[in-house]
């Protein structure tokens, strides 16, 4: 074993509790501060071009772009979770052929979906929602974002990946390293070329080109313990059952996401093009809050995955108790930030009078959900990391799916107000919360035995 993979595991084994948990939350909270930047900065930018319609018409093309980050979780969460409990018991072999299978079979789902929206973009853009005002801003986006799909597929899955063999700050690298050509290239594309939509998408893509191929020459230059060669790919021997069993669950909560984002938008659309605009950037603004506390509940779930594969029942409780003060203090700051400053964020992308009034009414309806948004993360993690299918599936189904869309439905066909729509996110997200408690204690009773060993056993 090299020197470097001593030193992770001895920060997953002995390290101080607060000090495990930082080192691999700070890389994981920073790499979604990246990600949170580069939503912000096209948006941003878009919103420079004074048009509403084009802000719109990239709100609408979004669930498409979130359904294939769901692919992306797929392999990169179900991976994560095998991988980590894996090399907990010291199965090295098999996590490396679990890498592989990932990789492979992640890059062979990107093609076909790449394939898919570049013969099916109209009726792709007519399930989104595109109005007759939007469709040709969101067939351009959709068309030229397409071209990234694989790659966004690879990186989104290694940037999960890479964190269970510990090796946090290369999953940041790679983060950053395509946000920041993202961040770099939409001013001088859509603002410099006059490019608009177009110059967002195609700065897009090179983004994901630049962070797939840097976690591809990572494997590549042997700086890994896992591995991406073909000769090593398996699917057998309970890896794929395994991936999927954590990954598909992680993987609706996106597709469920998309699904639900489609159908706001299209509830939305009732309202005016302004209004699909409002919510766009009220979605924006909450993202502050959402992605610093994702960054949190990704950042221990190799934590918790190595010590229950390993059977420590004693340091996985003290990193999850942890994990959840941090996460309940970070919610609370982050939920009055962004009620105060919700007004200069959404003033930040547009200067419409009507999107203003919406965006700003929206952002604040939708922090509503923050003070809880933080132990929900954790749950959710926590129980993906213990390979906990079913409990896993029900959250995931639960928090985008058989809660939200009741709600959303039931608050339309109550209120009938376009901020009766947003307020069904906050509330589904307090239900969701309550769920996801009640799923982790069932779970760690059934999982994590009295007798710690037991765990060990359990992939």
């Amino acid at each position: 074993m090299s020197t470097k993979q001593d030193k992770t595991i001895e920060v997953f084994e002995n390290a101080p509790v607060h000090k495990a948990v930082f080192i691999n939350i700070i890389p994981s909270v920073v790499s979604m501060i990246m990600v949170l930047v580069y939503n912000l900065a096209d948006t941003f930018f878009i919103g420079q071009t004074k048009d509403a319609l084009m802000m719109a018409a990239v709100s609408l093309a979004t669930p498409a772009f979130l359904f294939f980050m769901a692919v992306g979780m797929l392999f990169g969460i179900g991976g994560t979770s095998l991988i980590s409990r894996m090399l907990g018991q010291g199965r090295a072999d098999d996590a490396r052929h679990t890498c592989s299978f990932c990789f492979w079979t992640g890059a062979a789902v990107g093609v076909i979906g790449m394939t898919v929206i570049l013969t099916a973009i109209d009726p792709v853009c007519s399930l989104v929602g595109a109005t007759p005002a939007t469709v040709g801003y969101v067939k351009q986006y959709l068309q030229i974002v397409a071209i990234g799909v694989p790659f966004l597929v690879i990186g989104n899955s290694f940037s999960n990946i890479i964190r269970a063999e510990g090796k946090a700050n290369k999953a940041m690298m790679g983060m950053i390293l395509g946000n920041v050509a993202n961040i770099i290239l939409d001013p001088i594309m859509i603002l410099g070329f006059g490019w608009n939509v177009a110059g967002a998408a195609i700065a897009t893509v090179i983004g994901q080109v630049l962070s797939a191929g840097f976690y591809i020459a990572h494997f590549m230059m042997g700086q890994s313990s896992l591995s991406i060669r073909l000769k090593d790919y398996r699917a057998g021997g309970h890896i794929a059952t395994g991936v999927f069993a954590i990954g598909i669950p992680a993987s609706l909560n996106s597709i469920l996401m998309s699904t639900s984002n489609i159908l706001v938008n299209k509830l939305m659309a009732n309202h005016g093009d302004m209004a699909v605009a409002g919510l766009g950037v009220a979605m924006k603004v909450n993202m502050v809050a959402v992605m610093l506390l994702i960054g949190v509940g990704t950042g221990i779930q190799p934590l918790l995955g190595y010590n229950f594969g390993a059977g420590n029942r004693k340091r996985f409780m003290g990193i999850l108790r942890f994990s959840l003060i941090l996460a309940v203090s970070l919610s609370l700051v982050m939920s009055v930030i962004c009620y105060l400053g919700a007004g200069p964020m959404v003033n930040a992308f547009l200067e419409n009078p009507n999107v203003y009034d919406f965006g700003m009414e929206f952002a604040r309806t939708l922090i509503i959900s923050g003070p809880v948004l933080g132990v929900l993360f954790v749950m959710i993690n926590t129980i993906q990391s213990i390979g906990a299918a079913m409990p896993s599936l029900i959250l995931s189904i639960s928090r985008q799916g058989i809660l939200y869309i009741p709600v959303l439905f039931l608050f339309n066909r109550i209120f009938g107000t376009a901020s009766s729509l947003v307020l069904a996110q906050p509330v589904t997200d307090y239900l969701s919360t309550a769920l996801s408690i009640v799923l982790f204690i069932v779970a760690f009773r059934k999982h994590f035995a009295r007798n710690p060993d037991a765990a060990a056993g359990s992939v």
